[in-house]
């Protein structure tokens, strides 16, 4: 995922709210989201690549998802996936905070990135560009290419507009697409200096992102209630123009 804007124990239906949209090359091979048949209630798209996830949730309550940390001068193509962070967590059976842990020391063999991980009782991001574990707490929160809350513009637009949405008592999953659908350019300068050119900021700087050859191909839906009823929703873009939608409850 490049933009997670979210909403965490904050409102009296949903104990959490996701809208996130997956930014990337349009000829990467890729799974849409289902349940996958080795691993019983993991519901994730599939990365046909490396093997990983960008984002999912299984039926006993786990979620995970990540952003990339924009930093090329100290990309290595040679790291692993980051993928594989959330799917090991999905997959696994270790308490959120035990997870981070086990992960620590082999943080740097990946480039960087931002975990964004929980289960029915509390919710964690940890990043390995400044190796801290944030206990996430009630509110409205969002997350780009950088750490949790930097002011990105289009993450403090994203904030702004969820915290609207949710005054509402009910959610209504077509204002989280409206709101991962903005294409509004900021400035140049409010634009974040990450490393890459000016022609790159621009192009990557609003929320859904549109280029001939890498742009948003997946925004992805959220919703759990804190009775433990979820629903998932996900459209995909560019290549595979499709949608789908999925309802359980945690056992």
């Amino acid at each position: 995922m490049c933009l997670i804007i979210f909403a965490y124990d904050c409102h009296p239906r949903y104990k959490l709210v996701v809208a996130a949209n997956r930014d990337e090359f349009y000829q990467r091979p890729t799974q849409p989201a289902a349940f996958w048949p080795e691993h019983e209630g993991l519901l994730a798209g599939r990365d046909l690549k490396a093997g990983g996830t960008w984002m999912g949730v299984t039926t006993r309550g786990r979620f995970a998802t990540l952003t990339n940390y924009r930093d090329p001068a100290s990309f290595n193509p040679s790291a692993r996936s980051r993928g594989h962070l959330v799917y090991n967590y999905l997959a696994g059976n270790s308490e959120p905070l035990e997870y981070i842990e086990s992960i620590i020391s082999q943080a740097d063999l990946f480039n960087g990135f931002n975990l964004l991980l929980g289960d029915q009782d509390s919710l964690y991001c940890y990043s390995n560009r400044d190796h801290l574990m944030r206990k996430v707490e009630r509110g409205i929160h969002g997350l780009s290419n950088s750490l949790l809350d930097d002011p990105w513009p289009k993450v403090v637009k994203g904030k702004n507009t969820l915290a609207r949405i949710m005054t509402n008592e009910e959610i209504d999953p077509e204002s989280l697409f409206t709101m991962m659908a903005d294409r509004e350019q900021p400035t140049d300068e409010m634009l974040p200096q990450t490393g890459v050119s000016l022609e790159m900021e621009r192009m990557l700087a609003p929320a859904f992102v549109l280029s001939p050859k890498y742009g948003t191909r997946t925004t992805t839906v959220l919703l759990v209630e804190h009775d433990g009823r979820v629903q998932f929703w996900e459209r995909s873009f560019a290549l595979e123009a499709r949608g789908r939608f999925f309802c359980f409850q945690f056992i």
